[in-house]
Protein backbone atom coordinates (compact mmCIF):
# COMPACT_ATOMS: atom_id res chain seq x y z
CA UNK A 1 0.00 0.00 0.00
CA UNK A 2 1.34 3.40 -1.15
CA UNK A 3 1.77 6.22 1.73
CA UNK A 4 4.24 9.06 2.49
CA UNK A 5 7.06 7.73 4.16
CA UNK A 6 9.09 11.10 4.27
CA UNK A 7 9.24 13.86 7.73
CA UNK A 8 5.99 14.33 9.38
CA UNK A 9 6.59 17.87 10.20
CA UNK A 10 7.56 18.94 6.54
CA UNK A 11 4.28 18.75 5.50
CA UNK A 12 3.12 20.92 7.79
CA UNK A 13 5.82 23.23 7.36
CA UNK A 14 4.70 23.54 3.80
CA UNK A 15 1.01 23.99 4.45
CA UNK A 16 1.99 26.80 6.49
CA UNK A 17 -0.18 25.19 9.95
CA UNK A 18 -0.06 22.58 12.27
CA UNK A 19 -1.83 19.86 11.09
CA UNK A 20 -1.08 17.53 14.44
CA UNK A 21 -0.21 14.52 12.10
CA UNK A 22 1.93 13.23 15.06
CA UNK A 23 -1.36 13.58 17.28
CA UNK A 24 -0.28 14.85 20.77
CA UNK A 25 3.35 14.52 20.12
CA UNK A 26 2.37 17.98 18.01
CA UNK A 27 1.57 20.11 21.18
CA UNK A 28 5.25 20.19 22.37
CA UNK A 29 7.82 22.75 22.54
CA UNK A 30 10.14 20.94 20.75
CA UNK A 31 7.82 20.33 17.47
CA UNK A 32 10.05 21.44 13.97
CA UNK A 33 6.68 23.88 13.51
CA UNK A 34 7.64 26.14 16.15
CA UNK A 35 11.08 26.29 15.45
CA UNK A 36 10.64 26.54 11.83
CA UNK A 37 7.37 27.97 10.77
CA UNK A 38 7.84 28.26 7.00
CA UNK A 39 8.64 26.38 4.12
CA UNK A 40 11.02 23.61 3.60
CA UNK A 41 13.73 24.13 1.47
CA UNK A 42 16.26 26.56 0.74
CA UNK A 43 14.18 29.39 -0.06
CA UNK A 44 11.83 27.93 2.30
CA UNK A 45 11.31 31.83 4.14
CA UNK A 46 11.23 33.99 0.96
CA UNK A 47 7.78 31.94 -0.27
CA UNK A 48 5.97 33.12 2.52
CA UNK A 49 6.01 36.62 1.36
CA UNK A 50 4.92 35.80 -2.10
CA UNK A 51 1.18 35.93 -2.78
CA UNK A 52 -0.41 32.70 -4.06
CA UNK A 53 -1.91 33.05 -7.34
CA UNK A 54 -6.04 31.51 -7.17
CA UNK A 55 -4.93 28.40 -9.02
CA UNK A 56 -2.17 28.28 -6.41
CA UNK A 57 -4.36 29.27 -3.50
CA UNK A 58 -6.60 26.35 -4.55
CA UNK A 59 -3.70 23.62 -4.89
CA UNK A 60 -2.68 24.85 -1.40
CA UNK A 61 -6.06 24.02 0.33
CA UNK A 62 -6.38 20.48 -1.51
CA UNK A 63 -2.79 19.49 -0.27
CA UNK A 64 -3.31 20.85 3.08
CA UNK A 65 -6.47 18.86 3.01
CA UNK A 66 -5.13 15.93 1.54
CA UNK A 67 -2.41 15.78 3.94
CA UNK A 68 -4.68 16.01 7.15
CA UNK A 69 -6.49 13.19 5.84
CA UNK A 70 -3.18 11.15 5.25
CA UNK A 71 -5.20 10.78 1.43
CA UNK A 72 -2.72 10.24 -1.76
CA UNK A 73 -3.71 12.01 -4.67
CA UNK A 74 -5.39 9.28 -6.70
CA UNK A 75 -7.46 8.33 -3.46
CA UNK A 76 -8.27 12.00 -2.86
CA UNK A 77 -9.63 12.55 -6.19
CA UNK A 78 -11.85 9.23 -6.42
CA UNK A 79 -13.17 11.03 -2.96
CA UNK A 80 -13.70 14.07 -5.12
CA UNK A 81 -15.09 12.18 -8.12
CA UNK A 82 -18.05 10.70 -6.06
CA UNK A 83 -19.09 13.54 -3.95
CA UNK A 84 -19.36 15.62 -7.16
CA UNK A 85 -21.45 12.61 -8.72
CA UNK A 86 -24.17 13.15 -5.52
CA UNK A 87 -26.94 15.36 -4.72
CA UNK A 88 -26.20 17.81 -2.55
CA UNK A 89 -23.25 20.58 -1.55
CA UNK A 90 -19.89 18.71 -3.15
CA UNK A 91 -18.01 20.11 -0.08
CA UNK A 92 -19.85 19.00 2.28
CA UNK A 93 -20.58 15.74 0.76
CA UNK A 94 -16.73 15.17 0.20
CA UNK A 95 -16.36 16.05 4.00
CA UNK A 96 -18.61 13.54 4.76
CA UNK A 97 -16.89 10.51 2.76
CA UNK A 98 -13.62 11.36 4.26
CA UNK A 99 -14.29 11.17 7.66
CA UNK A 100 -16.26 7.81 7.42
CA UNK A 101 -13.17 6.43 7.00
CA UNK A 102 -12.22 3.81 8.80
CA UNK A 103 -9.05 5.03 10.16
CA UNK A 104 -10.44 8.27 10.53
CA UNK A 105 -13.14 6.77 12.82
CA UNK A 106 -10.74 4.81 15.30
CA UNK A 107 -8.65 8.39 15.80
CA UNK A 108 -11.74 10.42 16.19
CA UNK A 109 -13.02 8.31 18.49
CA UNK A 110 -10.10 8.63 20.51
CA UNK A 111 -8.56 4.49 20.13
CA UNK A 112 -5.40 6.08 18.72
CA UNK A 113 -2.99 9.32 18.84
CA UNK A 114 -3.00 9.87 14.94
CA UNK A 115 -4.43 9.29 11.73
CA UNK A 116 -1.44 7.52 10.53
CA UNK A 117 -0.93 5.39 13.91
CA UNK A 118 -4.89 4.66 13.30
CA UNK A 119 -3.98 3.61 9.46
CA UNK A 120 -1.57 1.08 11.28
CA UNK A 121 -3.90 -0.54 13.25
CA UNK A 122 -6.40 -1.15 10.44
CA UNK A 123 -3.79 -2.57 8.23
CA UNK A 124 -2.01 -4.68 10.34
CA UNK A 125 -5.57 -6.01 11.64
CA UNK A 126 -6.09 -5.03 15.02
CA UNK A 127 -9.46 -3.56 14.15
CA UNK A 128 -13.01 -5.29 14.03
CA UNK A 129 -16.53 -4.02 12.18
CA UNK A 130 -19.20 -5.80 13.56
CA UNK A 131 -17.58 -8.60 14.78
CA UNK A 132 -15.34 -8.92 11.67
CA UNK A 133 -11.85 -7.84 10.81
CA UNK A 134 -10.97 -5.42 8.25
CA UNK A 135 -7.66 -4.32 7.31
CA UNK A 136 -8.65 -1.86 4.66
CA UNK A 137 -8.39 2.04 6.08
CA UNK A 138 -10.57 3.75 3.64
CA UNK A 139 -13.85 1.44 4.20
CA UNK A 140 -16.26 3.32 4.86
CA UNK A 141 -18.78 3.20 7.77
CA UNK A 142 -22.56 3.45 8.06
CA UNK A 143 -24.58 4.29 10.96
CA UNK A 144 -24.84 1.54 13.23
CA UNK A 145 -21.59 -0.36 12.70
CA UNK A 146 -19.94 -0.95 15.92
CA UNK A 147 -15.98 -0.67 15.60
CA UNK A 148 -13.97 -2.11 18.19
CA UNK A 149 -10.09 -3.14 18.90
CA UNK A 150 -9.61 -7.01 18.89
CA UNK A 151 -9.14 -7.93 22.63
CA UNK A 152 -6.03 -9.90 22.16
CA UNK A 153 -4.58 -6.59 20.37
CA UNK A 154 -5.16 -4.54 23.82
CA UNK A 155 -2.30 -5.61 25.40
CA UNK A 156 0.39 -4.66 22.68
CA UNK A 157 2.50 -2.00 23.36
CA UNK A 158 1.41 0.79 21.25
CA UNK A 159 -2.13 -0.15 21.43
CA UNK A 160 -1.90 -0.12 25.17
CA UNK A 161 -0.18 3.27 25.32
CA UNK A 162 -2.92 4.58 22.70
CA UNK A 163 -5.53 3.44 24.71
CA UNK A 164 -4.32 4.97 27.56
CA UNK A 165 -4.38 8.18 26.15
CA UNK A 166 -7.71 7.47 24.93
CA UNK A 167 -9.80 10.22 27.04
CA UNK A 168 -7.25 13.10 25.53
CA UNK A 169 -9.79 14.52 23.39
CA UNK A 170 -13.68 14.13 23.24
CA UNK A 171 -15.04 12.38 20.41
CA UNK A 172 -17.75 13.90 17.93
CA UNK A 173 -21.38 13.71 18.19
CA UNK A 174 -21.66 11.06 15.49
CA UNK A 175 -19.97 8.51 17.76
CA UNK A 176 -20.57 7.28 20.52
CA UNK A 177 -17.59 6.06 22.26
CA UNK A 178 -16.88 3.15 24.84
CA UNK A 179 -12.95 3.91 25.61
CA UNK A 180 -13.27 1.15 28.84
CA UNK A 181 -13.98 -1.44 26.24
CA UNK A 182 -12.00 0.44 23.41
CA UNK A 183 -15.51 0.38 21.41
CA UNK A 184 -17.10 2.88 19.01
CA UNK A 185 -20.75 3.13 17.61
CA UNK A 186 -21.50 5.10 14.84
CA UNK A 187 -24.59 6.66 15.95
CA UNK A 188 -25.13 9.27 12.75
CA UNK A 189 -23.36 10.71 9.69
CA UNK A 190 -20.97 13.07 10.31
CA UNK A 191 -22.02 17.10 10.12
CA UNK A 192 -19.79 19.03 7.90
CA UNK A 193 -20.41 22.39 9.68
CA UNK A 194 -18.78 20.85 12.99
CA UNK A 195 -15.89 18.99 11.32
CA UNK A 196 -12.76 21.16 11.64
CA UNK A 197 -10.58 19.89 8.40
CA UNK A 198 -7.85 22.44 8.08
CA UNK A 199 -8.82 23.31 4.82
CA UNK A 200 -11.17 25.65 2.54
CA UNK A 201 -12.89 22.84 1.04
CA UNK A 202 -14.79 25.22 -1.39
CA UNK A 203 -11.40 26.25 -2.74
CA UNK A 204 -11.19 22.30 -3.15
CA UNK A 205 -13.91 21.71 -5.29
CA UNK A 206 -12.94 24.71 -7.41
CA UNK A 207 -9.79 23.00 -8.11
CA UNK A 208 -11.23 19.42 -9.02
CA UNK A 209 -13.74 21.31 -11.56
CA UNK A 210 -11.40 23.44 -13.42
Amino acid sequence: MAKYRGAVCRLCRREGKKLFLKGHKCTSPKCTFEKRGYAPGMFGEDRRRRRASDYGQQLREKQRMRTTYGVLERQFRRHVRQAQRRDGVTADLLVISLERRLDNVVYRAGLAASRSQARQFVSHRHIMVNDRTVNVPSFSVRVGDVIKVKERSRQLGLIAAALANAGAVAAPKWLQADLSNAMVTVVDMPDPAEVETGADEQQVIEFYSR
